[in-house]
């Protein structure tokens, strides 16, 4: 299982507005995860394996293909089990950047130990939900996780995260 990992990741930017803290965040979850990962579709061998996430009708998309860029499956999320997640994940972040701003370390430390705990909820979901489609371990979960947060922020209304 040597080539059961991800070669590439890449995020559809077709449309969707910026944020530099969302943008940061992303770019080391993809850092990070191309340089160490666990990533296997089921009823696949080999690898390494390239992967467009993007949204779809309101549903999460990955498209996944081998490493020479030929398709081999793409699978379909609903988005509603995350929302939720999604809703915390956003509010806290907020906090977490707003507490930045200020002094005192207290108050920052027990945002990110919530907004680590809101994390690991939603990538133990994204782990749940990708069971029958992909083996994948915890810490490539957790950084997808970020990159899909990354695009729902950037390609979605923000109300559409607080609903």
């Amino acid at each position: 299982m040597t080539g059961a990992r991800l070669c590439d990741v890449a995020l559809d930017r077709s449309f969707g507005r910026r944020d530099p803290r969302v943008e940061r965040e992303q770019a080391l979850a993809v850092v990070d995860l191309l340089e160490n990962n666990s990533f296997l579709p089921v009823g696949h061998e080999g690898g390494p394996y390239r992967l467009r996430i993007k949204t779809a009708d309101g549903r999460l998309v990955l498209h996944i293909a081998d490493d020479e860029g030929t398709h081999l499956v793409s699978h379909h999320l609903s988005i509603t089990p995350f929302r939720r997640l999604l809703r915390d994940y956003t509010r806290i972040c907020d906090s977490y950047y707003e507490a930045i701003r200020r002094p005192g370390p207290e108050r920052l430390e027990a945002i990110d130990l919530g907004r680590r705990c809101i994390h690991n909820q939603a990538a133990e979901l994204l782990k749940e939900r990708l069971s029958t489609k992909v083996l994948i371990d915890r810490d490539t979960t957790r950084r997808l996780f970020t990159l899909i947060y990354a695009l729902l922020v950037r390609n979605s209304p923000h109300q559409l995260l607080l609903i």
